[in-house]
């Protein structure tokens, strides 16, 4: 029961109390008094009437008697009247009937009033004329007692409901601080630390309150401060001091996470030798400087292109993965390279086109890093031995289909819900149970089958995300897939739905009107959070208010705060999958501690992606993450 509900409850006790017992003892008075009354108007009659009948008892006038007696008789409330002649022992009895207009006879039998009877001797000096007997009516005391009652009744009632209502009107001011305090609380113990709360007028509630707004204060400044720890580790790990730019160590990281997921792009290096003259004109200090102004053009001009990771991966070589892009794009951002290259290499005193040097692999299925590393550094030597700016990588592999085809493909197979599905088990760290799959799609296009990495960048080229998302949560329910697993299963989200409002308007709606919504789960892409954070936050909250639960996957891969967790509140993190390839010693345990150490802080499952192998796994265990997944349980199909 609630503080509120038993402080009421105690009013609403002690004012029963108070008013039945004053209830009681008016009931009583009056019941007292009415006796009384009754009593006094007896005495009274008898002697009145006494007196008025002693001359006609003395003349004998039994007719002028009766009279008499009827007038007194009926004009009061007597139930009885008796008149005995002592001179020939003759009685008279009058009679009215206990019969009371509108007093209920239950009250009537509760019998509130005794019979009350006056008997008295009429004489004429020292002779007894007659015997007079009265007895009272109890119709008088029933009804005053009855209408006494009911008007206490009807203004207890008022009083009562009057009562009630300041009584809930003031408590709820009054314990106002106290719900805030609760509500506050609430959202301390969810990690949720907002604004800090008034204080409130009470004293006594003053200290709890500026407890409270402390502990939310230090409990932020944790959070802040594992933050700041996770930006500083980026930048002491995973950060080229004098570009600013990725190191050698993400960028390893980086393309296994993006050979490891459906995309195309390609990967170019590129070797400047045209800094080492400036080095050796100007010193390092001005080649430094060259370099930090050479890093921010390249990634303005480049981020307009294609999404791109740009590192400094030795001292005058760089690297430039194009995470999704066909040959088309990646064209487009090499001459755009090319062009910021040469008009920074003018600046610098230095000839276009000459001492730099560009090798360029395009990737194909099933490709791995060596396999590109090692066609991208055979581009760039035969780049630099025919003395050219840059180099393709021939590949033998040709396209499966051109892009009006892939969109006629993708279009007709979402139409008709042509897709097929494989999962893959999420498992528990410390025990065998699957706690999770996450659901992968394939197609089959004329006999061929075509796994996601194939047709998912053609999916977000053509602008197709939101309806093959709708299409596949509807596969998986018109299945009956959701009945016949009893873990919940892994969607993945692409970036389009995410900042789409008709999509976020049907699934709000798809997961109202379906009973197994909680088995449903989405796993949200950490760059569509930081692109497009209102959408995000505002589909987040549409699953979760249907009863849907949903993750951040990559985790970790973005270079920027981790505050937005305190507002989306996943239910879990998955980490990425380039953290599973990190050397212990380059120091990526660090990391991946401070990592977890933010989600752990507000209470959010962490699942470690890519493992391949039993050793990898156990580079985790000292982390004490909850979940892991990746080909050491490879996807499997679904019947």
């Amino acid at each position: 029961m609630t503080l509120f509900r038993q402080i009421y409850s105690l009013l609403f006790g002690l004012f029963l109390v108070v008013v039945m017992s004053l209830a009681y003892v008016q009931f009583t008075e009056t019941q007292s008094f009415l006796s009384k009354q009754m009593e006094s108007d007896l005495n009274n009659t008898s002697n009145s009437l006494g007196i008025m009948l002693v001359p006609d008892l003395e003349a004998g006038d039994i007719v002028g008697a009766e009279t008499l007696i009827n007038v007194i008789f009926e004009g009061g409330y007597y139930q009885q009247v008796k008149l005995t002649w002592l001179v020939d022992g003759k009685q008279q009895v009058w009679e009215n009937d206990l019969k009371i207009d509108g007093v209920p006879q239950w009250f009537i039998d509760l019998g509130f009033f005794k019979t009350i009877k006056r008997e008295s001797t009429i004489t004429s000096g020292w002779i007894q004329l007659a015997n007079l007997e009265i007895t009272a009516h109890p119709g008088f005391g029933y009804h005053e007692l009855w209408r006494s009652l009911t008007n206490a009744i009807i203004m207890i009632s008022i009083l009562f409901l009057i009562a009630i209502m300041l009584a809930r009107f003031g408590l709820t001011w009054i314990l106002k601080p106290l719900h805030d305090i609760a509500e506050h609380a609430t959202d301390i113990a969810h990690r949720k630390f907002g604004p800090d709360m008034a204080l409130p007028k009470t004293s006594e509630l003053k200290s709890v309150v500026s407890a409270f707004n402390s502990m939310s204060h230090q409990l932020k400044q944790i959070f802040s401060s594992l933050d700041e720890e996770v930006s500083e580790l980026r930048k002491k790990n995973l950060v080229d001091q004098v570009s600013a730019l990725p190191n050698r160590q993400y960028m390893m990281g980086r393309l296994n996470s993006w050979l490891g997921e459906p995309n195309n792009g390609s990967l170019m290096m590129a070797k400047f030798d045209w800094l080492e003259d400036v080095h050796g004109k100007y010193g390092y200090q001005v080649r430094d400087e060259t370099i930090r102004l050479l890093s921010e053009k390249m990634k303005e001009q480049l981020d307009e292109i294609a999404p791109s990771v740009i590192a400094r991966i030795a001292a005058y070589e760089f690297a430039f993965l194009i995470t999704s892009g066909e040959q088309e794009v990646c064209s487009k951002y090499l001459h755009t390279l090319i062009r910021t290259v040469n008009q920074e290499i003018s600046k610098a005193g230095c000839k276009p086109n000459e001492q730099f040097y560009i090798g360029i692999a395009q990737r194909t299925d099933d490709m791995n890093v060596s396999q590109i590393l090692a066609q991208t550094d055979n581009a760039l030597q035969k780049a630099i031995a025919d003395d050219k700016v840059f180099h393709w990588f021939e590949s033998n592999e040709k396209q499966l289909y051109t892009r009006e085809q892939w969109r006629e493909h993708l279009s007709s197979a979402i139409k008709n819900k042509n897709f097929q599905f494989k999962w893959q088990p999420v498992y528990l760290t410390e025990r065998d149970e699957i706690i999770q799959r996450e659901l992968y799609c394939k197609l089959e296009i004329a006999g061929k089958e075509i796994h996601a990495g194939q047709f998912m960048p053609y999916v977000e080229l053509l602008s197709l995300g939101s309806l093959l998302d709708r299409c596949l949560i509807e596969t998986i329910a018109d299945s009956g897939l959701l009945d016949r697993n009893h873990e919940p299963v892994a969607i993945n989200l692409t970036f389009h739905s995410l900042s789409d409002k008709k999509f976020h308007e049907w699934l709000n709606h798809f997961l109202r009107n379906h009973r197994l919504a909680k088995r449903i789960v989405f796993d949200i892409p950490e760059a569509g959070v930081y692109s497009d954070p209102e959408s995000c936050e505002a589909l987040c909250h549409i699953i979760r208010d249907n009863g849907a639960h949903f993750g951040i996957d990559h985790f970790g891969r973005q270079f920027g705060s981790m505050a937005y967790l305190q507002t989306l509140r996943p239910s879990y993190v998955k980490l990425d999958q380039s953290f599973a390839f990190y050397d212990e010693s380059e120091h990526s345990s660090e990391l991946c501690r401070a990592l977890v150490n933010v989600a752990r802080g507000l209470d959010i499952q962490i699942i470690v992606t890519g493992i391949q192998e039993q050793p990898q796994l156990a580079r985790f265990e000292p982390l004490k993450t909850n979940a892991y997944m990746g080909f050491i349980y490879p996807p499997e199909p679904v019947e």
